[in-house]
C-alpha cells in the first residue's frame, strides 16, 4: 500500500452507529482484513464493483433492521449500483470475511450472510472527516 493512508470514508447513523467504506480496492482489504473487528457487520453490493462498507458493532446493543438497510444503501451507494432503483446488497458479520491468498486487491471470499434489497443513497447519514475516525491515529 505504500506510505499512503488507505482511504476510508465515515458516515454516522442515527443512534450513533458508525459506518466506514473502502474508496479503492486496497483500501477495501484494508477495512476488511485490518480494521474490521469480528462483531462488526459487512456489507458489499451484490454482483458489481463497489466498496466493502462494515457498520462498527457496538458491546451493548444490536443494531435495528433500519440500521442494517441504511448501512446496505450506504454499500449500494459506494458501488457500481448507484444509479439501479433497487440494489441487492450481502451482508454478515465480519468474522464470516476472509481473504485469501492469491486473491486479487479488493477481492475476499464470505462464508455466510444475507441479502438486503435497498435503494443506493446516502442522505439520511451524516459524513465524517477522515481525521475524526480515528482510525490511523
Amino acid at each position: 500500500m505504500g506510505n499512503s493512508k488507505p482511504r476510508i470514508i465515515g458516515y454516522k447513523l442515527s443512534g450513533d452507529w458508525i459506518v466506514l467504506a473502502g474508496a479503492a480496492d486496497s483500501d477495501n482489504d484494508y477495512l476488511s482484513t485490518i480494521i474490521a473487528e469480528p462483531h462488526d457487520w459487512w456489507f458489499h453490493a451484490e454482483g458489481v464493483p463497489g466498496s466493502h462498507v462494515i457498520l462498527r458493532a457496538k458491546p451493548d446493543e444490536e443494531p435495528d433492521h433500519q440500521t442494517l438497510k441504511q448501512a446496505a444503501a450506504i454499500a449500494a451507494y459506494h458501488s457500481k449500483a448507484r444509479h439501479t432503483g433497487l440494489a441487492r446488497v450481502h451482508l454478515t458479520r465480519a468474522r464470516y470475511v476472509k481473504k485469501s491468498r492469491g486473491f486479487k486487491v479488493g477481492t475476499v471470499l464470505v462464508s455466510k450472510g444475507k441479502v438486503l434489497k435497498v435503494q443506493p443513497d446516502v442522505s439520511f447519514a451524516t459524513r465524517i472527516p477522515p481525521k475524526k475516525l480515528g482510525l490511523f491515529d
